[in-house]
């Protein structure tokens, strides 16, 4: 009996430390931001938002100090707001279009979307706190 219980408390824990170590936050490409964030072919000149929750995308590239130490920060917001928010990644080394498209010249670079209206855009690296901040104030009012 106790051995039962320590397989399923093993297989229980092993269950959630895979969970824990997938990623939060979704690597997109042009092709994904097309079906899932907007699409730029059809409707070039005007925003429209086809996401289901606000969303927050970072640009950035690997070799980028500052967008290494965003990096965690995005993880753990995209856990501290999941089910509210969501939250993409895209690399301006192999999306150069979409870095084009939203005149991404520094990194980082954070688009927050709202459900309407036009998204914003943060230029340069902040702290954890000053990201809560802009989503409670930008996309969860």
């Amino acid at each position: 009996m106790k051995k039962s219980i320590l397989i399923a408390l093993a297989l229980l824990a092993t269950a959630f430390t895979v969970r824990a170590q997938e990623p939060a936050v979704t690597q997109l490409t042009y092709g994904d931001f097309i079906k899932k964030i907007w699409n730029i072919e059809s409707n070039p000149r005007a925003f429209s938002y086809r996401g289901s929750l606000p969303a927050v995308i970072d640009f950035y590239a690997d070799w980028c100090g500052p967008c290494r130490r965003v990096a965690p920060i995005m993880e753990e917001l995209a856990q501290k707001y999941e089910g509210r928010v969501l939250f993409y990644k895209v690399n301006v080394d192999q999306e150069r279009g979409l870095a084009s498209t939203f005149q991404v010249q520094s990194i980082p670079m954070v688009l927050f979307i709202p459900m309407e209206g036009q998204p914003s855009k943060q230029v340069g690296a902040m702290s954890k706190e000053d990201y809560i901040r802009f989503i409670e104030d930008r996309l969860l009012k």
